[in-house]
Order: C-alpha cells, then structure tokens, then sequence
C-alpha cells in the first residue's frame, strides 16, 4: 500500500467498463529505462488491463466475469528483451506475453460470446445424442413424423408421368387381350389369288347366306347352294378419295370357257376363282375377303338400335318380306335385311337392290361409329359378337385388317368419298348359253374408273351405270 494505490489485474475489470492507461506512481524520469514506455509500438485491443474501482487487490485471470476477455496473468520480466509498459507499477509485461495474452482473450470470445460462429458447447455433443437428433429434425435435412413436404412442379410432373405410363401400359394389355380374342372369334378360309400386288388397299366385301341359311329371294334355284348375293369393292388409295363400288350379282362372266353370273363363280369353281373374276374387272389387286352372313346384318342392327333408311317407293313383297311405305324410317334388323335383298318389286332389279346394300352399309357404318354407341361398352359388346359371329374372312386378314376396313367404308360413305356400281352396256343380256338374263359389262369404262379409283383421281359422288 504505503500511500500508492495498487493496480487492479486485468482480469478484474468489469464487464463495458472503459479501459485506460494507469498513471506511473513515479516520474518518467525516475523509472528505469526499460520501463520507459515504447511510442512506435501500437496499442493492441484489450492489451491495457483497466483498474478496478473496487478493489486495489491482483485477481487471477481465471476468476474473470463471463463476457470479459481473458488474459495470461503478467510475469515479472528478467530484464531483459523487448517490453512494453505496465499499467501497474512494479510490474512489466513482455511482447510475448502480450501477444499470448490477446490469443487468449480471442479464444475465450470464441467461447463465450453470443455472436460467435462456432456452436456452443452443448452442441458440440457426439453425434447421435438426443440434442444432435433433434437438431437434424429440420425440414430441410429429414422431415419427421407429421411434418408436410413442399410439392413442386418437378415431384407433380413426375407423378403424372409415372400416372399416364401405368395407364398407357393398361391400355396396352387391353388392346392385346381384344385383338386376340377378336382374332379367335374368326373363321378363315383360303380365298385369295397369286396376283401381284397393286398400291391401293382393296378388300372385296361378299354378302352370303352360306353361313346362317337365311332363305333366297324369289326364284334363285339357277343357283345351287348357297349364293353370292351381293359384291363390294372397297378402295383406299395411298391419297385421294376411298370409294365402294358393287358389281351386280347378275354381271355376265366366263369362267374356264363356262358362262355364268358372278354369282354362281362360287359356288360352282370356288372363292379364289371369284376373286380372279373380280380382280379381272377392277385391274387391282384384292388383299383382303370379308364374306358376311344376311343373318348378321340383321344382329348388327339390332345391336345398335336400327338404323334409318329412305326408299321413295311403297312396295309389299312376298319374296323379301318387305313392306314399305314411301319415305324415310326407322328400320330394326328383320326390316334391314328385307330392304337390302329385295329387287322384284324394284323398277331398277339388281342395280336398285345394290343401291340399297349400299345404304345399309352406310347407315350401319354412321350408327356404329357413333358417340351413342362407342361410349356404351355394353353396346359395342353385342355389336362386336353379331358382326364376328357371321364373318368369314380370308387366310391373313386379322383384327387390324377389319379396323382398317370399317375406317375406309365410313370415309367412302361420307360426303367425300365414292359410291356406285360398274359401268354396263345391258342389264337384259341374254348369253346363247341359255343361263338367263345377265347384266353385260362395260369393260373398257371401268377400265378407266378402278385406274382412277386405284389412283385417287376421281373426284367424290357417284359413279356407274351406262
């Protein structure tokens, strides 16, 4: 003591309280010179420990107050070396224990202040204790039990993708699974020729009661077995306007040296000798034969509901079965059948009875194709087991053949397509042969029209006649 006040360790000083050089307890003069304060060397932060008020008494910098920077506890110097002033009187600090003095303070900082970077201690606990599980609880790293997860546009693309691709491939097993169950439904014959092939697509559509015994129309015992009632070329060019043309069945034809109409070629010499005789006419090659039963034109319409037919004749006939009045009407299937096989009681014979086939056909193809229909799966079901149950098809057409068909008869019946019959010279041509009236041909004009038709040159409308 002694009359000169102690100084406080800086480890003592209070927490904000301001720091200031201690005024030497001598004169300059009288202190030693390697006490003498050194001007050129800078004042470092927190390296000044600033008195206490209270207290004149050296603390050890361990019992610091928290929040205060910590400082190695000054040493007395040897002597010797670089130093610079004390605070206190009687005591010296060198540079080194400075410096190592202000590491401290830092360290402690690090540790004790609230705007640190480092974790505190109690998050420095090994990982896997509850406190380090709770604080990889966060939403962005692994979202607990509860917690919603942002959705966005890339996890919803994803799952509408992954949604279309189940459905894609459900739509897919399906169709395989109809395609070979309509395929199993078929019934194949040998019926095509060794003609090259041509570039339209062409099928050659034969109405017959082979298959359903449906009775014939008036007096048909010219024609033993069954008979080849009706004959349908269906074209579909690579461009242009699809088209169906009928060849009427009493059109005269030489088959072998032998006459006789189309119709008989059948029956009498078989369907490849048909289908020669028809490709003969038309100059093209038929890749596909769709042979269909009377009996099934009246289960398709049935199946659909009727269809609506128009003829401008009132006619009561014993041979079909047709009782008409003049107009338009709703026609079942009993009425269709009826409508397209009558021709006695038509002014026109076998061209008008062609003509109404063909309205049939056109009639169905609308009412079947359809959103009434084609949205009604109980109905396309009845529509699929009537027309399958009465076809008869050729040794490679197959359940996409039959799509392809159905597609080209509604754009040849449409407004932009081609309907009629073949061109003749003579609907009462009577051969020397004695085999009745004939329809005679005109050979050089539908020459002219299947080059066109085979093409998809011809304009729509209707075609045929003399």
């Amino acid at each position: 003591m002694n009359g000169t006040p102690e100084t406080t360790p800086p480890s003592f000083i209070p927490s904000g309280a301001p720091r200031r050089r201690s005024m030497p307890s001598q004169p300059a003069a009288e202190q030693p010179q390697s006490f003498q304060p050194r001007r050129h060397t800078p004042r470092r932060a927190n390296t000044a420990a600033p008195t206490s008020p209270a207290t004149d008494a050296t603390v050890p910098p361990s019992f610091s107050p928290a929040g205060t920077a910590r400082r190695a506890e000054p040493r007395s110097s040897s002597g010797s070396g670089n130093h610079t002033a004390s605070p206190s009187a009687g005591s010296s600090v060198s540079r080194d224990d400075e410096f190592a003095a202000f590491q401290g303070a830092e360290s402690e900082a690090s540790w004790s202040s609230p705007r640190a970077d480092h974790r505190s201690f109690a998050d420095r606990q090994p990982f896997g204790t509850q406190r380090t599980r709770q604080f990889d609880r966060s939403p962005l790293r692994r979202p607990g039990r509860g917690h919603v997860r942002a959705v966005g546009p890339h996890h919803i693309r994803h799952r509408v993708l992954t949604v279309l691709a189940a459905l894609i491939v459900v739509i897919l097993v399906a169709l395989i699974g109809l395609v070979n169950w309509i395929n199993g439904q078929l019934t194949h014959k040998d019926m095509l020729s060794s003609m090259a092939n041509t570039p339209a697509a062409t099928w050659l559509i034969l109405g017959s009661d082979e298959r359903d015994g449906t009775a014939g129309t008036g007096t048909e015992q010219d024609v033993p077995g069954s008979r080849t009632d009706s004959i349908l070329v269906l074209t579909r060019p690579k461009s242009g306007a699809s088209s169906l043309i009928s060849i009427p069945r009493d059109s005269y034809v030489t088959v072998d040296g032998q006459d006789m109409k189309i119709n008989a070629v059948a029956t009498m010499s078989g369907y490849g000798a048909l289908v020669e005789q028809v490709e003969s006419i038309t100059g093209m090659k038929i890749d596909h034969v769709v042979q269909i039963g009377f009996g099934g034109v009246e289960k398709v319409v049935d199946a659909i509901g009727g269809v609506e037919l128009c003829y401008d004749r009132t006619v009561n006939d014993a041979n079909s079965g047709l009782v008409w009045e003049a107009g338009c009407h709703q026609a079942d299937g009993g009425t269709a059948l009826a409508f397209s096989r009558m021709r006695y009681s038509d002014p026109t014979g076998d061209i008008g009875r062609a003509a109404r086939q063909r309205q049939v056909i056109a009639a169905v193809a609308k009412k079947a194709s359809s959103p009434s229909v084609l949205t009604n799966p109980a109905t396309v079901s009845k529509l699929m087991k009537a027309g399958l149950s009465s076809l008869t098809v050729d040794e490679k057409t197959g359940a996409f053949d039959l799509l392809s068909m159905a597609l080209a008869f509604k754009a040849a019946t449409g407004t932009k397509g081609v309907t009629g019959s073949v061109y003749y010279t003579n609907t009462d041509y009577y051969p020397k042969s004695g085999i009745g009236s004939t329809v005679l041909l005109n050979e050089s004009k539908n020459t002219e029209l299947f080059n066109q038709l085979e093409a998809g040159t011809h304009d729509p409308g209707t075609v045929g006649g003399q």
